[in-house]
């Protein structure tokens, strides 16, 4: 089948893409004390030169003390690390691309002992303690409020930047995410309890930032299902479920949601009636939404993947995209996240325009350690 469909313009608002496909924000760890340098400026140029409609840069922390929880990680506050920033977006516009960063809180996962004041406890819905020590801590209101406020000011310079679109993290069991569940927040608050309650944190943080950046400036909310501690984990066990939701985030201003899953091809609900139980979770979150959407999950790999994250000596082959263009030409989703083929191969996009499949790198773990 033609990859023809990946390659159409994609337009939402002001945000104006030469092709349907988007980086998906990979942790890459190579910002010392926070700040991209030059080659991380490289690593992002050499994406959009080769294709990239959209770069979701890896996870950048907000400025909040609690925000990161992993040594290198890019922040997205602070003159120096904004300055580097400000590089990345120039190489990446005069590549022909676009960018947004990816807002982040790691909450609870933070241990003692990281970077930048490793005094500094994780922050999570709920307070937890070991022998004695805060280890979590539990987040009142006016911890919610500081956090909220910290993602509106990194939304308000990324555009003050030059940055096309934001993504607030918002998945993968992370701090937002703890909120939405029931299993890590217990909280007895107007932030606990109901489904209603457990969102309110997000819903809020998403008003704070359209505040930030105005009514036309692109915001992408990232969610999943699945959880770093529980692949199997469901917030939503149905369309109804999903659609409750979806709703208010799209009142409090998201304008794409970024549906993350770890294979694309899986059916959301498979026990749906009719032809939506063919259909992945960015497909039934555009139906519901109504709002363009963004499918991820391993796109680009076939099945060797799944012995690559058991056997060190395997690599991740490419894989037939004819399921995937498929689906998009049937506007089943607007976008495709790609991330391990894009990882090792810069070109991966121009490859598959030009018919160059045979040319494509596999993925292999040795491409984790690099920056190219």
């Amino acid at each position: 089948m033609s990859v023809h469909a990946l390659f159409q313009p994609f337009v939402s608002g002001p945000l104006k893409l030469a092709s349907r496909i988007v980086m998906a924000p990979m942790t890459r760890s190579f910002s010392p004390g926070g700040v991209p340098n030059e080659q991380v400026a490289e690593y992002y140029r050499r994406r959009a030169a080769g294709g990239v409609g959209l770069i979701i840069t890896e996870g950048t922390t907000v400025d909040h003390p609690a925000a990161n929880g992993y040594p290198n990680v890019p922040r997205f506050h602070g003159e120096d690390a904004l300055a580097g920033w400000r590089k990345v977006v120039e190489a990446v516009h005069q590549a022909g691309g676009k960018i947004a960063p990816q807002l982040w809180h790691v909450g609870n996962i933070r241990r003692l002992g990281t970077e930048p004041d490793g005094t500094v406890p994780g922050y999570g819905p709920m307070e937890k303690r070991k022998d004695g020590r805060v280890v979590i801590h539990g987040m009142t209101q006016e911890d919610i409020d500081a956090v909220i406020s910290a993602f509106a000011r990194g939304a308000a310079a990324a555009k003050g930047i030059g940055m096309d679109a934001i993504e607030i993290h918002g998945a993968h069991g992370y701090l937002i995410d703890q909120f939405f569940w029931a299993s890590s927040n217990q909280r007895v608050d107007a932030y606990g309890g109901s489904h209603e309650n457990r969102s309110r944190f997000a819903i809020e943080l998403v008003r704070a930032v359209r505040e930030a950046v105005g009514p036309e400036f692109p915001i992408i909310f990232r969610f999943s299902q699945w959880k770093q501690q529980d692949y199997s984990a469901r917030l939503a066990t149905s369309p109804e479920a999903l659609d409750a939701f979806l709703q208010p985030l799209v009142q409090a201003g998201v304008d794409i949601f970024h549906c993350s899953t770890r294979r694309f091809w899986e059916p959301e609900f498979p026990e749906a009636e009719g032809d939506g139980a063919a259909l992945n979770l960015a497909g039934w979150t555009r139906r519901l939404s109504g709002k363009p959407v963004i499918t991820v999950g391993s796109v680009g790999l076939d099945d060797e993947f799944l012995k690559f994250m058991v056997q060190t000596d395997e690599v991740a082959k490419p894989a037939s995209l004819d399921d995937l263009v498929a689906r998009l030409a049937q506007n089943e989703f607007d976008l495709v996240a790609v991330g391990r083929a894009l990882l090792v191969d810069p070109d991966w996009a121009a490859k598959v325009r030009d018919g160059r499949e045979q040319d494509i790198l596999p993925f292999s773990r040795e491409a984790l350690g690099q920056l190219s």
